[in-house]
């Protein structure tokens, strides 16, 4: 077997991409055996084109909103959902972005005065624990 990075094609609902798949390749037959680090790229890649295909929001587009917010990964995830780990996950690609959480990044990039309801009903569940 060589380390190698050979094209794959992924498809999801009739649509399809290539991406670049790393892994360990039998030089006589071509089948490949990946890892966990090497699954990333082809899970981040089946992400984004259900995201595009399905009309979800894209890492680079969450990134940007919470970034216009002024929020730290961990804030956001706290404050509009998800958990503290949550945004992290989002804006690698390694999750997709729920259709709540979509909603209401949505709404927040064209009202971001929202952002201080949400603060302070984060502050008071905070108070009250």
């Amino acid at each position: 077997m060589v380390r190698d990075v050979r094209p794959m094609k992924i498809e999801y609902k009739g649509h399809s991409i290539e991406v670049e798949m790393p892994g360990w390749y039998c030089e006589h037959c071509g089948e490949g055996v990946h890892t966990g680090k090497d699954m990333l790229v082809s899970d981040r890649a089946l992400n984004r084109l259900k995201a595009e295909v399905d009309g979800l929001l894209l890492p680079e587009t969450v990134k940007r909103i919470r970034k216009r917010l002024k929020l730290t990964q961990k804030d956001a995830g706290t404050i509009i959902g998800g958990g503290p780990n949550a945004f992290q996950k989002y804006e690698s690609g390694d999750v997709l972005v729920s259709k709540a959480i979509a909603s209401a990044l949505l709404l927040l990039d064209d009202h971001p005065e929202g952002l201080t309801v949400l603060k302070s009903r984060d502050a008071e569940r905070h108070a009250a624990a």
